[in-house]
């Protein structure tokens, strides 16, 4: 219901703070931009991971140029939620029918935020195809087998893939892979990679290093992000509330929604940023239809996108912060 609950709330020019979601049509995404730049409603995605810490520092050193040329940027979602969608019904919880008729990747604003930010789309670049492939979808069902056996769930038939993979060209000639991995038994991890013509980035060894250090190897180079920390921290993480959800993440987010509000400022997460993010499920959904063909993404700037302002929300315009 996101997207109507927005579009009513801009009708009655109230601003909206919106969760994160995948859409369910390409006509609800143009019905947000349409909405908005007809209402000039404040809009903005409360996607708290382009605020979180290794990912904001990512994008500051990327900024300052430290990684070269940006050739290639993964990401992920991947988070164990077998319990959440099998107990759907009961808790009425919205991902059991989502598992049960769709097969997409149904939960991307995660990944695709901090990817988008760094790659400026809208602002100067654009996605402009994508390709989905889906695996198999076992880990469900082997999880009611094993731990819900009077639940009456055998014979529900699960179209949603265990893995769902993405890719997606730029027409700055940067690719994207990103993966939707909630039904397997995993840590959690978002994935989160930046590969330049001078350095690297990989998360889930916390290992970032440049020209010629690489050759040290994979052993001496995890957990090496950390001594970068101090000299390149983005200065937003110099003012949080450490208590906050989420590790600190959300109040930056909320913060960043409320003061560009209160300072009449552009939102640094807007309404392109939101229908370009949510239409990834909807695409998704027909590449994989489609037996994994490439399908076009829509350009919902219409064109702005080469010659976007930037935002003057200086505080928490992500990629201008530290200029």
């Amino acid at each position: 219901a996101h997207v109507d609950i927005a579009i009513a709330a801009m009708k009655k020019h109230i601003a909206v703070g919106s969760e994160v979601g995948g859409a369910y049509s390409i006509d609800d995404c143009w019905r947000l931009v349409h909405t908005y730049e007809e209402t000039k409603t404040p809009i903005m995605m409360l996607e708290n991971c382009c605020y979180a810490k290794r990912e904001l520092l990512m994008l500051k050193m990327v900024k300052m140029g430290l990684f070269g040329e940006i050739v290639h940027v993964r990401g992920a979602y991947r988070h164990d939620l077998r319990e959440e969608v099998a107990k759907g019904l009961q808790n009425r919880h919205y991902r059991f029918r989502n598992y049960e008729g769709r097969n997409c990747d149904n939960y991307p604003t995660h990944e695709i935020g901090p990817i988008a930010k760094i790659l400026d789309i809208n602002n100067g670049n654009r996605f402009l195809t994508l390709v989905s492939m889906s695996s198999n979808a076992v880990g469900i069902h082997e999880y009611i087998e094993k731990n819900m056996p009077e639940s009456k769930l055998d014979n529900v038939k699960f179209r949603q893939g265990a893995i769902i993979t993405t890719m997606i060209k730029c027409a700055g000639g940067e690719t994207v892979i990103f993966d939707l991995d909630t039904t397997l038994p995993r840590p959690y991890s978002r994935g989160f990679e930046v590969h330049g013509s001078k350095g690297i980035y990989i998360e889930d060894t916390d290992l970032l290093c440049f020209d010629g250090e690489h050759e040290k190897g994979y052993d001496k180079l995890m957990g090496s992000a950390k001594q970068y920390d101090e000299k390149y921290a983005h200065p937003l993480w110099k003012d949080y509330d450490p208590n906050d959800s989420h590790g600190g993440m959300d109040w930056h987010v909320i913060s960043a929604f409320k003061d560009s509000l209160k300072y009449d400022l552009d939102m640094p997460i807007d309404v392109y940023d939101m229908a370009t993010w949510m239409s990834i499920s909807t695409l998704s959904e027909q590449s994989i239809a489609l037996g994994s063909q490439p399908v076009y993404f829509p350009d919902f700037t219409n064109g702005k996108w080469l010659n976007r302002k930037k935002s003057t929300a200086k505080k928490y315009s992500l990629t201008e912060i530290y200029e």
